[in-house]
């Protein structure tokens, strides 16, 4: 559910390995391209009584990947888990598996490595993707998986575009916590292909350059004036840990360098 930057190249890889996929959008115009794709299509939109949706039919499957990003304002909030409530309530019993694509900004700040158990343990009521993520596990009768992905690169984003010529950009000796889409669709892929329902996994790039050295190398890359950073102030930073992930799957990370994928084909 979601076929946009990450959805699209995750159910291509799917196909690839021969699953039957069904994918979903919100635009008309991108029905063809994932049937070209090998992608069975659907167009869906809510409220539930849209002429457009066809969700039963969609949720017709053994797993679902429900990857669909929340909206950055706030008026958006309860909307975004209406559709989830909604999409959840109307798994069919043979739908068995969820495996939902979360972040780690269910994390605060805590100024040291952190591991899975640390959102429930620190985050707040406030926290959406939390939120969300307790509605996914206590839907009856289904196995779930949540990965909380780290910032997203690669693709149509390139970290050089995400802070050039700002400036007084804070925190410049704090960690940056990265992974490229590359291994954002293997790590879904493992994950179902190894039946590692369940889990709860971090999934980020293992090396932490700071954020001086990522964003001003990243701008270069493009030739783009670099952010000019303020003096280090009092630290605001997490440092997500992603051993369990690799340990589970066993995965071993395509770019497991954030400062060195940069100049990949992969942007």
């Amino acid at each position: 559910m979601g076929c946009g930057w990450l959805g699209l190249p995750l159910a291509q890889e799917l196909v690839k390995l021969g699953f039957r996929v069904k994918g979903s959008t919100t635009t008309p115009g991108k029905m063809a391209l994932l049937r070209a794709k090998g992608i069975e299509p659907f167009l869906l939109s809510f409220p539930e009584n849209s002429t457009k949706t066809d969700l039963e039919n969609f949720l017709a499957a053994d797993v679902l990947v429900f990857n669909i990003p929340p909206s950055r304002s706030s008026n958006e909030t309860n909307a975004y888990e209406a559709l989830l409530e909604r999409v959840l309530e109307a798994a069919p019993p043979a739908l068995t598996s969820i495996l939902f694509v979360s972040s780690t900004s269910v994390y605060p700040d805590l100024n040291r490595e952190v591991r899975e158990t640390d959102a429930v343990a620190t985050a707040t009521a406030s926290s959406l993707m939390l939120r969300s993520e307790f509605l996914v596990q206590r839907v009856p009768d289904k196995k779930s998986t949540l990965v909380r992905f780290g910032g997203l690169m690669g693709g149509t984003r390139h970290p050089g575009r995400f802070l050039a010529g700002k400036t007084e950009v804070p925190q410049p000796e704090s960690p940056v916590n990265m992974i490229h889409l590359t291994d954002c669709v293997g790590l879904l892929t493992a994950i179902i292909q190894q039946e590692k329902w369940g889990f709860t996994f971090n999934a980020c790039a293992p090396e932490h350059p700071s954020r001086r050295e990522f964003y001003t190398h990243a701008a270069g890359r493009l030739s783009l004036t670099p952010p000019s950073f303020a003096p280090q102030a009092e630290d605001k930073y997490k440092r997500i840990n992603s051993d369990l992930i690799q340990q589970e799957l066993p995965y071993t990370f395509q770019f497991p360098d954030p400062l060195q994928c940069l100049g990949s084909p992969g942007f």
